[in-house]
């Protein structure tokens, strides 16, 4: 069953649709807010594009204290609305204090008394369910005392986010899924289905390397229990979803071949732009330094050959083989071997068009 939202917006009705997120009873838009990439915009233009979201009937925003001043811009954007908005933040403290030090920052950080759902963030394995000081012990507190109503778990690997849904110990899980994903990752769906556990994608446009929004959206509507955030930025991004929203895309066959000929150009092991191998020691930028060959073929070029980032990208030959990179990589990529690559192709393409 779905539910929709309407809002009246400069003259143009906006139908917001609703699903339950899982056992949570939430109702959350199917169009979600990623607010990750706002912590790259200036606070007043931030809370503009946020205001905008909210008065276009978006209720569902993720963020994470990780991500420097984004809490802090819902809470000065959406605080005076709160009671009518779903937020969902992250920790990624790895002991109980670290974890009430960083829900604590939350809360005031969002200027709220309490967190819709509150998610351990990319934990390398689950919490322990009997320790009395472990961190699934102090969600449970926190749901206990009220300032956490629902418990979430995020993660980029298949096998611990199965194990984290056999479990039954959280509410929500929230997974990379995209028309990219392989036929494995999206058995998680249906398991997600049987625990009733709520589903959020992460990672919508795989990184940004998915530039059919259209096709994005109508793969993932096809799941009804899957709310897909999609990381926002700009207004002009904004607008796109908002009127995507109105206008659903339709999964017919000319779509699914599109989607057809991205799997096939982004098979393979290819860098998803996560960001957990950073920092890089010798400040290599890896996450968009191990996919420049992708990015070069899918986006406007013009930034990435500039001098500036000519010297980012020979940062590469500066790689010590510490193995950072690799140990942290959530995909198992040989990250210092798709860095070569990616260095070699650029020097070519940046020789070709620079001439």
């Amino acid at each position: 069953m779905e539910k929709k939202f309407v809002s009246f917006f400069s003259s143009t009705v906006i139908y917001m649709k609703k699903i339950k997120l899982g056992r949570t009873n939430l109702w959350v838009t199917k169009t979600a807010f990623g607010v990750l990439p706002l912590q790259r915009v200036e606070m007043t233009e931030a809370i503009r594009i946020l205001r905008k979201a909210y008065a276009n009937g978006i209720n569902f925003y993720d963020t994470a204290r990780a991500y420097t001043d984004s809490e802090e811009k819902i809470g000065n954007a959406l605080s005076d609305v709160r009671k009518n908005i779903i937020i969902a933040t992250k920790t990624q403290a790895c002991t109980k204090d670290l974890f009430l030090k960083d829900l604590e920052t939350s809360l005031e950080k969002l200027k709220t008394d309490y967190i819709d759902i509150y998610q351990l963030h990319n934990h390398d394995e689950l919490p322990a369910k009997d320790d009395k000081e472990s961190l699934y012990e102090a969600l449970l507190k926190a749901k206990e005392s009220g300032t956490i109503r629902f418990m979430g778990f995020t993660n980029h690997r298949r096998s611990l986010a199965l194990e984290a849904i056999k479990s039954s110990m959280f509410d929500t899980i929230q997974f990379p899924l995209s028309l990219l994903s392989t036929k494995e990752d999206l058995q998680l769906i249906e398991a997600c289905k049987q625990q009733n556990i709520g589903l959020i994608a992460m990672k919508a446009l795989s990184g940004g390397l998915i530039t059919n929004i259209p096709a994005a959206i109508a793969f993932l509507n096809q799941y009804e229990n899957v709310v897909p955030i999609w990381g926002i930025q700009r207004e002009t991004e904004l607008n796109q979803f908002i009127e995507l929203e109105n206008n659903p895309p339709v999964l017919d066959e000319a779509m699914q071949k599109q989607i057809e000929n991205d799997r096939s150009e982004l098979s393979g092991n290819f860098c998803r732009g996560c960001g957990y191998c950073m920092p890089c020691p010798v400040e290599i930028p890896i996450n968009m330094a191990a996919r420049i060959s992708l990015i070069l073929m899918r986006m406007p070029t013009e930034k990435f050959l500039t001098n500036d980032w000519y010297r980012e990208m020979m940062k590469i030959e500066d790689c010590t083989e510490c193995g950072n990179c690799k140990d942290q990589c959530p995909y198992k990529l040989d990250t210092p071997e798709l860095l070569r690559y990616n260095l070699s192709f650029y020097k070519e393409f940046y020789s070709k068009h620079k001439g």
